[in-house]
């Protein structure tokens, strides 16, 4: 018998329906589930099933962007429903070189979605769905799933960006041996939301039920003390980026479908108004503690 489960995440909600034996396997959720009474309004809806004929599908575009990282191939399809505009179709593969695992039927606006799964890893397929589909539905709603560890010192949260193996997991773990308060909040999809919040305009991060190979699926929002994009070096040095290197960074390192004009604009936006609150940094950088220090030293305005 299949169940649903609300969820929220950065104050949306969603839900996810499947087996009980697959909705035990996802512990990572359980920090932000909520009842359905307090979900009337959702960003999207997961449902098991079949996402029918695919044989009229057209090829949009594939992203292949790390070795590692999911391969996500993206078509449309004719509308199941009765819909002014094309189904989404998406099919993941575990890397580059995978078979296909898991095939996601959205409609037009990403808020009803059908999920096909095809291997035995049921975690990956509805949590490859879930952040993919947030990142899609909120990116009109000055909301960023950013890939970067964040740490929590002095009440406010510190992002570390970077390409995968750069060290932002290591980069954290360096402030919380460098600082006995640094916690980690998130270490690979935080949420980043500018909104309103005691009068003024304010960036928060919030952590999610995304983090990687690190389980750390706290519930907890700080407002954002800094953005700091990390570079291997065999020094260590720190300098603020200027607007357009920190507009072009931050663009990099958020999730979203980018071939979609509005989806692009709306992240423009929402990047341009975060940057402008939140001055970004790029340290040059060894592994080790003097790094830590130098980091927060310099962006940490919050002390």
């Amino acid at each position: 018998m299949v169940e649903r489960r609300y969820y929220r995440v950065a104050g949306l909600a969603f839900s996810i329906a499947a087996e009980p034996e697959q909705l035990a396997v996802l512990t990572n959720y359980e920090p932000f589930v909520i009842p359905a009474s307090q979900a009337p309004e959702r960003l999207f809806d997961i449902t098991p099933g079949n996402v029918g004929d695919t044989s009229d599908k057209k090829t949009v575009y594939t992203d292949t962007s790390d070795e590692d990282m999911p391969r996500i191939e993206v078509y449309r399809l004719p509308a199941r429903e009765n819909n002014k505009e094309d189904d989404w179709l998406l099919q993941v593969a575990k890397n580059k070189a995978g078979e296909i695992c898991t095939r996601i039927r959205a409609s037009y606006d990403f808020n009803q979605v059908t999920l096909q799964i095809e291997s035995a890893d049921t975690r990956f397929a509805i949590d490859n769905t879930a952040m993919l589909m947030y990142a899609f539905t909120t990116a009109d709603k000055g909301v960023l799933e950013m890939h970067a560890s964040v740490t929590v010192k002095d009440g406010h949260g510190f992002l570390f960006l970077g390409h995968s193996g750069t060290g932002k997991s290591t980069h954290s773990r360096l402030w919380q041996e460098a600082f006995d308060d640094a916690r980690l909040l998130n270490d690979d999809n935080p949420i980043l939301r500018v909104l309103d919040h005691e009068g003024q305009r304010q960036v928060r991060v919030y952590g999610s039920p995304w983090s990687g190979k690190t389980p750390c699926y706290i519930n907890r929002d700080v407002p954002v003390g800094g953005i700091v994009k990390l570079c291997q070096a065999p020094h260590n040095k720190i300098r603020q980026l200027r607007l357009p290197e920190a507009y072009a960074y931050m663009l990099s390192s958020a999730s979203g479908l980018k071939i979609v004009p509005a989806m692009m604009d709306a992240l423009y936006t929402t990047i341009a108004e975060m940057i402008q609150l939140i001055p970004l940094h790029e340290l040059e950088c060894l592994p080790d503690t003097d790094a830590a220090r130098l980091c927060e030293s310099t962006v940490n305005r919050k002390k």
